[in-house]
């Protein structure tokens, strides 16, 4: 198979329904570790708007994300044969991003989200429908970015595996999602051995290593040991961190230029647009500004694929970027 593909994606696509809402209150519990959104019980609960983003999940963003940073992007991932599955091939395609290696399930419907938006966080109410997981035939693209597969997949790492094995030059980036932290490091140890970047952010990567521990340098040579060449850890507004196996950065958030609208899709920024500046030849310094350019701009607007910037957007902003805005050797 010819193929020149710069960046595929691998993983679950979902449609995101929006609720902003009104009236609720976010509670912490006694120790303050544990944050709740709380509604009146049988009660209606007036909302502000809803707004529908197709296409999304983990996988989608970062491929439009790598697609609108100049790459040739595709998607390889599931949809139902029903209108919202319409709707996400319209949206990809609107972005740019090749669909060849999605699978449309006859007579099955297309993940579907409801997200609880109140003040800048969101709950997600989640529901992955059953699809079988194949691997097509991919070629050799340079890049394969895996992320966010449903409970019960575990027989697609496997197949992952075997083709990377088949396919030695194929690069593989790892974002874990909520499934695949929850098959634990020792189910997975072979992806985490074969990636090239990984990505989580800090609670994560103490679920995977099943520890406490809080100093983030230790915990990105923690995860460097199960294998990945270069570990990213991600610290919300705190900043992110990376480890590339001989030093340890500490990127600072970039200034949000208002305070953040909606805070879906940071994380896939930073991680997508990392990626993607690495396969462009920058440095892991480079990288770490670049997404968090991208991330401080999907935050600003509503969904994770809004405000997803190209390279001009990204250098635009690099080039009034704050005095002491930088990458530090930690």
């Amino acid at each position: 198979m010819k193929n020149d593909f710069d960046f595929i994606a691998l993983g679950d696509t979902v449609v995101d329904t929006f609720i902003r809402l009104e009236q609720a209150e976010d509670l912490w519990n006694a120790e303050h570790t544990s944050e709740k959104l709380c509604l009146s019980f049988a009660s209606k609960i007036p909302y502000e708007f809803e707004e529908i983003v197709n296409a999304v999940g983990n996988s989608p963003n970062a491929a439009v994300s790598a697609s609108r940073l100049g790459l040739k992007s595709a998607l390889i991932s599931n949809l139902g044969d029903d209108q919202l599955g319409k709707d996400c091939l319209e949206s990809l395609h609107q972005n740019a991003v090749d669909t060849t290696f999605i699978k449309i399930n006859q007579d099955m419907k297309t993940n579907h989200h409801y997200v609880l938006w109140f003040h800048d966080e969101r709950t997600i109410l989640i529901k992955h429908e059953e699809y079988e997981y194949e691997l097509p035939n991919v070629g050799e693209p340079k890049f394969i970015y895996l992320s966010s597969l449903r409970e019960g997949a575990s027989a697609m790492y496997e197949k992952i595996i075997s083709y990377l094995k088949e396919h030695s030059k194929i690069k593989l980036v790892f974002q874990p999602g909520v499934f695949d932290i929850k098959l634990g490091k020792e189910k997975l140890k072979d992806i985490y051995a074969r990636s090239e970047l990984f990505f989580c952010n800090v609670q994560e990567s103490q679920k995977i290593l099943e520890t406490a521990e809080s100093d983030v340098k230790i915990l990105l040579k923690m995860m460097a040991d199960l294998g990945p060449k270069i570990v990213v850890i991600t610290d919300g507004p705190n900043g992110a961190y990376a480890y590339d196996g001989t030093d340890s950065w500490f990127m600072k958030p970039y200034p949000d230029p208002k305070p953040p609208y909606e805070r879906t899709g940071a994380g896939d920024a930073f991680a997508s647009t990392f990626t993607s500046a690495i396969i462009l030849g920058k440095s892991t310094g480079e990288a770490l500004q670049w997404g968090s350019i991208n991330a401080m701009s999907v935050v600003q607007e509503v969904g994770a694929q809004k405000g997803l910037l190209s390279q001009s957007g990204i250098e635009a902003w690099l080039k009034k970027k704050p005095d002491g805005w930088a990458p530090v050797k930690i």
